[in-house]
């Protein structure tokens, strides 16, 4: 195996599963000897720390070693990225996944939004930008780094049912009874035009960013 996707391969594991370690079996014992602020601080360093390694032996591996699918490729992961940028934007609004005062309030409203589609509409918006970058098949690298980040986001998400269902209670639970896990990607339509402009907007700009940054034109400008 090349070095220097074995190197990405332990980087990806090193961010991931720290994610995974600080969220769930280590949060007590690191809240509990640091503090909540200490906690907060540590799992910031820690996820900037893996990040920044995932980043930069994402840059030394070879790009573009896969045969690719080609401009259907192309155009599957340009209407894959859209819904997920939708799905990103709805999710600040209202989402009691998030540490916010109003948590219990929110868990015990009617979803609405694009928590009428998925409870972890975040989560999924992630998923979806990860199945864009697999269906490319342009590289390993993208590849490897793609299959961590669904697997961050999904997993991640069933976990989060479970420690949120044991902070918030009766809550949370009655937030599970009335949304789901798995999208109802019909209810997506009706989400609301507030995501739907912000994901619009976000799919324009990071789309063309894609180009500068990454030095491959995706989405609309991969054809205009």
């Amino acid at each position: 195996m090349n070095g220097a996707i074995l190197e990405l391969i332990l980087a990806n594991v090193a961010f991931v599963g720290t994610h995974f370690a600080m969220s769930h079996p280590l949060r007590a014992v690191m809240v509990q000897k640091l503090g909540n602020i200490g906690f907060q601080i540590a799992y910031s360093v820690v996820s900037l720390a893996t990040l920044a390694w995932v980043y930069f032996a994402f840059v030394d591996a070879p790009p573009a070693d896969l045969p690719g699918t080609g401009q259907i490729g192309w155009a599957i992961a340009t209407l894959l990225v859209l819904p997920a940028l939708v799905l990103h934007a709805g999710s600040l609004m209202g989402n009691p996944a998030m540490p916010t005062p109003k948590a219990d309030e929110q868990a015990r409203a009617e979803p609405k939004g694009v928590f009428k589609v998925t409870r972890h509409p975040m989560m999924w918006g992630f998923a979806l930008w990860a199945l864009s970058h697999i269906v490319l098949f342009w590289s390993v690298r993208t590849t490897i780094t793609a299959l961590s980040i669904g697997v961050l986001a999904l997993v991640g998400a069933k976990l989060q049912d479970a420690k949120k269902r044991d902070q918030m209670g009766e809550a949370w639970a009655l937030w599970e009874s009335r949304t789901s896990f798995w999208p109802r990607w019909g209810a997506l339509l009706g989400a609301g035009a507030l995501p739907w402009a912000l994901g619009l907007i976000l799919f324009i700009f990071l789309s063309w960013l894609h180009l500068p940054l990454g030095g491959i034109p995706a989405g609309i400008w991969r054809w205009f």
